[in-house]
C-alpha cells in the first residue's frame, strides 16, 4: 500500500502548485477522455449549436463504475457517448445498445439532490427532449443514408463537390470485419462522445468541462451517495471505500487496472474470503484510490518514460521536478551543453590539452548540471521510481518500485553518469550551433553515459524490433543499477562487446554509435565489478603507458586501419580496410589475424612513402611503440580478446579526431588573424 500512500500525497502537493490550466492536477470523482462533437445550449436546456472536436481531451465527472468501465453498462453522469445521451439513437438505426435510461437516471439523481448545478439541469432539460441525434443531423454534424439511418461511412469520393464531412476524419475506422462496405472507411456514430456548453449570462466560461464550480458540485455529491464505509489500508481510518478502481492510467484508451475489481462471476479474488465486494482483501477509500490514480495519471503523462506498454515513472513526493535516471545526460542536458568533451585549457588562445582526461571535464559539467536538484531538493524529501507493466489488457503490475531520499537518489544517478561516461556518437542539428542552412546536420562526439534504451539496441541490434519482450526484460535489468547501485549485468556487456566487433553487420553510423556504448558498458562494468580485487579504472583518453595485451593490440589494429584508410583515400578508393572487414575475427585470434593485417599494410606502406611520408613516418613510430610495450608471451598468444581492446581502439582513433580538429582550429585562427 506504500505506493497508494505516497501517490495520494503527492495528489496532494499537486493540487496546490502554480502551474497552467492544460497541466493541473485531475480533480477526485473525474476521468479524461477524447470528445468528437460539441453541443452548446442555453440556459433554459435548448439546443443552439454543434461543432466537431478534433484531439479535443477533456476532464468530464464519472461514477467509480464507469471510470473504470471496459464494456457493459456504466454511464458517465454529464458527458458521454451518443449511444448513452441520445434517446432517439435507435430511432436513426443505431447498430449499439442504447443505454439512454441508465445515463438519464444518473444525471437525474445528480441534479434532484442537494448537490446540483445549473449547467447539469440544462442538459437534463435538454437530453429529455429526445432529439440530440435529430438536431445533430441538422446541424450537418452527422449524416442520414437512403434509410433514413445514421450513415456510417461516406459514400461519395473524395472532391472538391463532395468534400469528407469533419466527423468521419476525427472519428476511429472500424475493423474490415464489422464493416458493412469494405472498401470503405466505417466509422460508429454511436461511439462519439458528446461534451456540452452551457450558455448562461454572466458566465465567462460556459464550457462544462473547465467550470470548476460544476466539478466540485459532482465531487459532493458522490461523497454524500457512497454507503460503504469501512477502514482503509491506506488512510488508517473509517471512510466510504471504493470498490471499482479507475483504469486509463497510461493514456485515455488504457483498459489495464493496477487493482481489479471484485465480482460475483469470474472471482477476481479467490481463497479465504469471505465477503463478495472484495473489502476482506484490500479495503482503500473512495477518496485516496481516486487522489492515487489521478496523481499516477498525472505524474506518467508528464514525465513518464514509455517503452511500449511498459511505463516508468519518478517524482518527488513534494511535486517538485527530478531528473530522469533513463535518459541520458545528451537527453536531461536537451542536445544543448556541446562543451561536455571539451579537455582542459592550457593557454590563452584556448588551445586544448587531449592528454588530461576527459572523465574530469565531464564529471565537473555534469555536477554543475545536477547542482540545480540539489538546490532544489532537499537531501531528506522523497523520492519515488515505479515501473509498470500490463500482461493482459485488463491487468497491470508493478515491475520495479524504489523509495528514496533525495540525497541518495541524486548520487546514486551521480554515480552512474559518471562511471559509465564514454565518448558517444551523437547527431545534432547544424541550426543549433549558429548555422543557417536548415537540414544539415553534425556528428559531435560528446563524453557521456549512453541511455539504456540506446544499450539494448547495441546489444541486440534489430532482434529488438520482433522481442518487445526482451527490450522490456533489458530495462527492468538496467534501472536496479542505475538506481540502486547494482553491478552492471555481464551478458548485456559482452553483448554489446561482441556486437561491436562485428562491424560488417551494421551501418556505418550505427557501428560507431555501438563502439561507444560497447567501450561505456565494458568501463561501467569493470567500475562495479561483483569481485573488488577484479575492479579495473579505464580513462576516456588515450593511455599512452598502459601495456595490457587486450588495450595494445586494440591501438595496433586502430593504426593498421588508419594507415589503410589514409592509402586508400590518396588513390581515391572507397572500399572497407582490411582491419574493419576482420575485426571480429581479430578479436577471437588477435595474433594470426595480426600477422594478416601486417603483411596487407606492405603496399599500402610503398603508395604513402612517395605520396604522405610524414604520415607514415609517425605512423611507424607509433607501431613500434605500442609493439615494444608488448610482453612477449602476450603478444604471441592467440587467446581471444575482452571488450578492452575495444577501449584501446576506440581511444587511439579518438586521440588523432582531436588533434586533427585541434589543427583545424588553428588553421582557421591564423586565417582570421
Amino acid at each position: 500500500m506504500s505506493w497508494l500512500a505516497k501517490l495520494s500525497e503527492t495528489y496532494e502537493n499537486c493540487l496546490v502548485m502554480d502551474l497552467p490550466e492544460t497541466d493541473r492536477i485531475m480533480p477526485v470523482a473525474h476521468t479524461l477522455q477524447n470528445a468528437h462533437i460539441h453541443i452548446v445550449l442555453d440556459g433554459d436546456g435548448n439546443f443552439k449549436r454543434a461543432s466537431v472536436l478534433e484531439k479535443q481531451q477533456i476532464v468530464l465527472p464519472a461514477t467509480e463504475k464507469s471510470a473504470g468501465r471496459t464494456s457493459g453498462q456504466a454511464p458517465h453522469p454529464l458527458a458521454d457517448k451518443i449511444q448513452y445521451i441520445a434517446r432517439d439513437y435507435p430511432d436513426y438505426g443505431g447498430r449499439k445498445k442504447s443505454f439512454f435510461e441508465s445515463y438519464q437516471k444518473e444525471l437525474a439523481a445528480w441534479c434532484s439532490s442537494d448537490f446540483f448545478h445549473p449547467k447539469a439541469v440544462a442538459v437534463l432539460n435538454y437530453i429529455n427532449k429526445g432529439v440530440v441525434v435529430e438536431d445533430l443531423v441538422n446541424a450537418a454534424i452527422l449524416f442520414l443514408d437512403g434509410e433514413e439511418k445514421l450513415m456510417l461511412y461516406w459514400p461519395h469520393e473524395k472532391d472538391d463537390d463532395y468534400p469528407v464531412p469533419q466527423i468521419f476524419k476525427v472519428m476511429p475506422t472500424l475493423t474490415k470485419a464489422k464493416r458493412v462496405e469494405k472498401d470503405k472507411p466505417e466509422i460508429e456514430p454511436g461511439d462519439a462522445l458528446v461534451c456540452w456548453s452551457v450558455e448562461v449570462d454572466g458566465n465567462a466560461d460556459s464550457a462544462t468541462w473547465r467550470d470548476k464550480s460544476l466539478q466540485q458540485s459532482w465531487i459532493d455529491y458522490c461523497a454524500s451517495i457512497n454507503e460503504d464505509v469501512a477502514f482503509c489500508f491506506v488512510a488508517g481510518e473509517e471512510r466510504p471505500l471504493s470498490v471499482n478502481h479507475p483504469a486509463k492510467l497510461r493514456h485515455t484508451g488504457d483498459k489495464a487496472k493496477l487493482i481489479s475489481s471484485n465480482d460475483n462471476s469470474g472471482f477476481t479474488f479467490r481463497g479465504r474470503f469471505t465477503d463478495k465486494k472484495g473489502l476482506q482483501a484490500a479495503s482503500i477509500s473512495f477518496e485516496t484510490t481516486q487522489k492515487a490514480h489521478n496523481a499516477l495519471r498525472w505524474l506518467i503523462a508528464r514525465q513518464g518514460y514509455r517503452n511500449g506498454e511498459q511505463v516508468f515513472v519518478t517524482w518527488a513526493v513534494s511535486g517538485k521536478k527530478t531528473p530522469e535516471p533513463l535518459k541520458s545526460p545528451w537527453e536531461l542536458l536537451d542536445n544543448a551543453d556541446f562543451t561536455l568533451m571539451e579537455p582542459e585549457v592550457i593557454d590563452d588562445k584556448q588551445h586544448l590539452d587531449h592528454a588530461v582526461d576527459i572523465g574530469f571535464t565531464f564529471a565537473r559539467q555534469f555536477n554543475k548540471y545536477m547542482a540545480g536538484y540539489h538546490a532544489s531538493l532537499k537531501p531528506t524529501e522523497q523520492i519515488v521510481i515505479m515501473g509498470m507493466d500490463s500482461a493482459t489488457p485488463g491487468r497491470m503490475g508493478i515491475i520495479y518500485y524504489r523509495e528514496l531520499l533525495a540525497g541518495e537518489f541524486l548520487q546514486r544517478l551521480q554515480r552512474w553518469h559518471e562511471e559509465f561516461a564514454w565518448p558517444q556518437r551523437h547527431t545534432m542539428k547544424l541550426s543549433r550551433i549558429g548555422r543557417k542552412k536548415k537540414g544539415d546536420k553534425k556528428v559531435v562526439w560528446l563524453c557521456c553515459s549512453p541511455a539504456p534504451r540506446t544499450i539494448a539496441e547495441a546489444a541486440h541490434g534489430n532482434v529488438l524490433k520482433s522481442n518487445d519482450q526482451l527490450k522490456k526484460s533489458i530495462l527492468e535489468r538496467i534501472l536496479p543499477c542505475i538506481v540502486d547501485g547494482r553491478p552492471f549485468p555481464r551478458d548485456i556487456m559482452v553483448a554489446a562487446v561482441r556486437r561491436a566487433g562485428k562491424r560488417h553487420t551494421c551501418e556505418p553510423w550505427e557501428w560507431e554509435r555501438n563502439l561507444g556504448v560497447a567501450c561505456a558498458v565494458y568501463r561501467g562494468y569493470y567500475r562495479r565489478h561483483p569481485d573488488h580485487t577484479k575492479r579495473r579504472n579505464y580513462d576516456m583518453t588515450l593511455e599512452q603507458k598502459r601495456n595490457s595485451r587486450e588495450y595494445l593490440y586494440g591501438r595496433l589494429l586502430a593504426i593498421a586501419e588508419k594507415i589503410e584508410e589514409i592509402a586508400l583515400n590518396v588513390a581515391g578508393e572507397r572500399r572497407p580496410t582490411t582491419a574493419a572487414r576482420l575485426m571480429q575475427r581479430f578479436a577471437d585470434h588477435p595474433f594470426v589475424t595480426w600477422r594478416t593485417i601486417e603483411l596487407g599494410l606492405q603496399p599500402y606502406m610503398q603508395r604513402l612513402q612517395s605520396q604522405r611520408v610524414g604520415f607514415l613516418t609517425n605512423r611507424k613510430k607509433e607501431l613500434d611503440k605500442v609493439m615494444a610495450m608488448f610482453e612477449p608471451d602476450d603478444f604471441a598468444s592467440d587467446k581471444a580478446l575482452d571488450g578492452e581492446f575495444l577501449l584501446g581502439y576506440h581511444c587511439q582513433k579518438q586521440f588523432w579526431k582531436n588533434q586533427r580538429d585541434e589543427e583545424d582550429q588553428q588553421n582557421i585562427e591564423g586565417e582570421n588573424a
